[in-house]
This record gives C-alpha cells, sequence and structure tokens, in this order.
C-alpha cells in the first residue's frame, strides 16, 4: 500500500503524478526482487517545508529534493529479510517508511537538468525507494551503485534522458 498525503498548494498534484510515483515504487521494488506487501508513506510538500524537516532531522537549513525515512536497516540483515516486528500488525504489510518529496523543488531541477518534470519526479521516486531499501551514497562506490541502479529503473520505465 501506498499512502499519500498533499501538504502542498503551490504545485497541481494529480492521479498522472501519483500513477507515476506507483509505478516508480513498484518497478524499483520489483527490480530489487523485494516480494513482500509493503507499506510507504508518501509526503508532497513545498520547499518551506522540506526545508524544515531537513533542517529538523539533518541540521541542514535549506530545501532538499526528496528525503527518505526508512523503518528498516536492511543493510544489518539479510537482503530483504523481514521479520514480525517488521509488519504492520493491522494489515500484515511491511512498513518500508516515509517518503517526502518537494514538488517544488523537483519542477526547478526539471529545468535545470533539461528533462522533463515527470522523469525528475520518477527519479526522485526511485532514489527514495532505494534508500527505503538500505542503499546509500556516502562513498564514491555506493554512488555508482545507487545511480546504475536508478538509471536501469527509469530506462525500465521508458524515462530514458
Amino acid at each position: 500500500m501506498i499512502y499519500f498525503e498533499n501538504n502542498q498548494d503551490k504545485m497541481h498534484f494529480d492521479e498522472s503524478l501519483k500513477n507515476l510515483i506507483i509505478n516508480s515504487i513498484s518497478q524499483t521494488l520489483k527490480s530489487e526482487g523485494f516480494n513482500h506487501e509493503f507499506e510507504i508513506n508518501v509526503y508532497i510538500v513545498d520547499n518551506n517545508e522540506i526545508k524544515e524537516i531537513n533542517n529538523e532531522f539533518r541540521n541542514i537549513n535549506r530545501e532538499t529534493d526528496v528525503l527518505s525515512f526508512p523503518m528498516i536497516d536492511f543493510k544489518l540483515r539479510n537482503k530483504y529479510e523481514v521479520f514480525e516486528d517488521d509488519k504492520n500488525p493491522e494489515s500484515g504489510c511491511v512498513l518500508l517508511g516515509d517518503m517526502i518529496l518537494s514538488l517544488e523543488k523537483a519542477m526547478e531541477q526539471s529545468i535545470e537538468y533539461g528533462h522533463t518534470f515527470e522523469r525528475e519526479i520518477a527519479f526522485l521516486t526511485v532514489h527514495s525507494t532505494l534508500h527505503l531499501l538500505g542503499y546509500d551514497h556516502e562513498d564514491e562506490g555506493e554512488r555508482k551503485v545507487m545511480r546504475e541502479k536508478e538509471e536501469d529503473i527509469l530506462n525500465n520505465l521508458g524515462l530514458v534522458r
């Protein structure tokens, strides 16, 4: 299950964007072989709100494009090993975590990078989903692996550069 909460009114958020995010999450999980029923909360925000959240949780006082708050540290487990405590007791779904996405920042970046807004939204969604699955980009090797996965998933979605 993917739950959405639109907490901004600066950018239009419609069914086509919602479906793009759902498809991007689904393709990422499929490509990673994550075969469990899951829950992800997706919060759609503006630059002001994501700046506040970034400052509160990361002590970085500026806006960013997407933030990921994983519920499970998959780096400490066998690949996507799931325990009963990882599941919502009501639904039985694995609680992967929260994704906070600034549509405003995504639009700015799509213009800056010269590609469509939809590609930027898909990229940020794939990027965040990989974080929820335990990927990071703290060093060059991790960054390269993550970037290759992102590009492969975007290509599978038909969103090439």
